[in-house]
């Protein structure tokens, strides 16, 4: 039975590695606030208004229902205070720090 096991095996890693990146997912903020737990370690795309806070100095975007998440590194947001964006990024959820979301993208949307 075991000789059947590997080669099934190898097709199943094959056949998960032909899918490729499947890009990101959209999430809107309050998606990643209520079930940010699920959405650990996901790329995403969401969209909000940056705001800022100096101490301790952090970005955020949030919506109008304060719904936010975190922008890391604050050098690809600090000069859009008050823009709304959309961002592409890196998702992470932690009990202890929050919800943040590293840079990959961000584009000024028109309002």
């Amino acid at each position: 039975m075991s000789r059947l096991l590997v080669p099934f095996l190898i097709l199943l890693l094959w056949l998960g590695g032909c899918g490729g990146d499947p890009g990101p997912r959209e999430a809107p903020l309050a998606v990643l606030a209520t079930d940010g737990e699920a959405l650990d370690g996901s790329r995403v795309v969401t969209q909000g208004v940056v705001r800022h806070f100096e101490e301790p100095l952090h970005y955020w975007i949030e919506d109008e229902g304060l719904n936010r998440v975190e922008l890391f590194p604050h050098d690809k947001v600090a000069s859009l205070l008050g823009e709304r964006v959309r961002v592409e990024g890196e998702f992470a959820f932690s009990r202890e720090e929050g919800r943040r979301l590293t840079i990959e993208s961000i584009e000024v949307l028109d309002d």
